[in-house]
């Protein structure tokens, strides 16, 4: 973990120096699992530079101190996320998933009968 601070901007005197920016090399990483791993490059591809290191930084505080702490929970966050896996749904979810899906079908043919009768009622027959 590399701690980097921004450059001040601007009057340097009424600059504070409090950025903090850390480099994280996720694929060395390995106390994290490898489907995790993959998933957090996959999530966050915009933050990981061309050297596979996802950079992430804080300015929320005036202190730096503060900001390292955020940037830690920000990294800590991402692996909480990247490591949820999806529940399945349960044989009642899919049953009743399956039970509206066959209603929705049948009050779709229902109305579409329904538009076919107004259309024909209102052609005109030439025989």
């Amino acid at each position: 973990v590399d701690q980097t601070a921004a450059i001040p901007v601007g009057t340097p005197h009424l600059q504070i120096n409090s950025k903090a920016a850390v480099r994280f090399h996720v694929q060395t990483a390995e106390w994290i699992p490898e489907e995790v791993r993959n998933e957090i490059l996959l999530k966050n591809k915009t933050r990981i530079n061309k050297a596979g290191e996802l950079i992430v930084t804080s300015e929320v505080s005036r202190s730096q101190h503060k900001n390292l702490e955020d940037c830690l929970h920000k990294i800590s966050e991402m692996i909480t996320e990247a490591s949820q896996r999806p529940t399945e749904p349960s044989a009642e979810d899919v049953a009743l998933r399956t039970q509206r899906l066959k209603k929705r079908n049948l009050q779709r043919l229902k109305e579409k009968k329904i538009h076919s009768a107004t259309k024909r009622a209102r052609q005109a027959d030439f025989d």
